[in-house]
């Protein structure tokens, strides 16, 4: 997220949901014996991984009863470790790059695993969940260590949670209603999604006559090639995209790239 005053950039790196009171470890090793050790995770490590793990859940059941789990599903379970472990060197060269401040989206099954190793290898981030659709989410995010939240949309049960726990908090919006709705709540700070669907700068710089209180960050269809059109605006204060961690390279491990990536998205905000 590039920003006048504030640069970051969101995430949306495949991100194992935790519960860092560890009531899954004993569940977890027995994963672990199956797919064999991992040099990245420490015994720390192991008792804060999670029980939320896509596609392992139905697994869950069937290991403590006893009965195989597929190879395909030990698979998974070891990808998500991996992207875990992936998400320090990940980090690292964002913040390198000139961008701290990190949205990891909560989508799938290694997200919550790499909050908590960012927040605790990396302490230069600034690193919060995205994606946060429930107050169960909330809290998941908050226990592993984020330092903010961010969501697609808002509920009156997510807003209500927010309300009381103390995170920081950037609810998203798609139409005046939503914004003057947020507002209400005391939500200056709005993510604005999906931008590019929505209209793109236009429709923000037309939000800006009848509610000019309100600061956006639209995410969705932003890039390279038209981030400083929104951070032209007013309104805007920051942009989410993911074109500075591409896919390809976090597999590669062509960390350099990425870092070169969010150096090049940080000096947007400069112009």
């Amino acid at each position: 997220m590039p920003a006048p005053s504030a640069r970051s950039a969101p995430l949306r790196f495949a991100l194992v949901v935790t519960r860092p009171d560890g009531s899954d470890a004993d569940l977890l090793r027995r994963y672990l014996d199956e797919i064999g050790e991992h040099p990245l995770l420490t015994a720390a490590d192991e008792v804060t991984l999670a029980r939320r793990i896509e596609a392992g859940r139905d697994a869950e059941a069937r290991l403590a009863s006893g009965a195989t789990v597929l190879p395909s599903e030990r698979r998974q379970l070891k990808r998500a470790i991996d992207d875990a472990a992936a998400a320090v060197p990940l980090a690292r060269a964002l913040v390198a790059g000139g961008l701290p401040v990190i949205e990891v989206t909560l989508r799938t099954s290694a997200a919550l695993a790499a909050v908590s190793v960012i927040a605790r290898e990396v302490p230069a981030a600034l690193v919060g969940a995205g994606t946060v659709l429930t107050a169960g989410d909330l809290a998941d995010a908050a226990r592993a260590g984020a330092r903010f939240g961010v969501s697609p949309g808002a509920t009156p049960a997510l807003l209500d949670a927010v309300a009381v726990s103390g995170l920081p908090f950037l609810p998203g919006a798609a139409t005046a209603s939503e914004v003057m709705d947020l507002l209400e709540r005391g939500h200056r700070f709005q993510k604005f999604f999906p931008a590019a669907s929505l209209g793109g700068p236009a429709a923000l710089k037309a939000l800006a006559g009848p509610l000019p209180q309100v600061r956006f960050c639209p995410t969705g269809g932003v890039g390279p090639t038209n981030a400083a059109d929104y951070l032209a605006l007013a309104n805007v204060v920051c942009v989410g995209g993911s074109w500075v961690a591409p896919a390809d390279a976090i597999k590669a491990g062509d960390f350099s790239r990425i870092e070169g990536l969010a150096r090049a998205a940080a000096a947007l905000a400069q112009r």
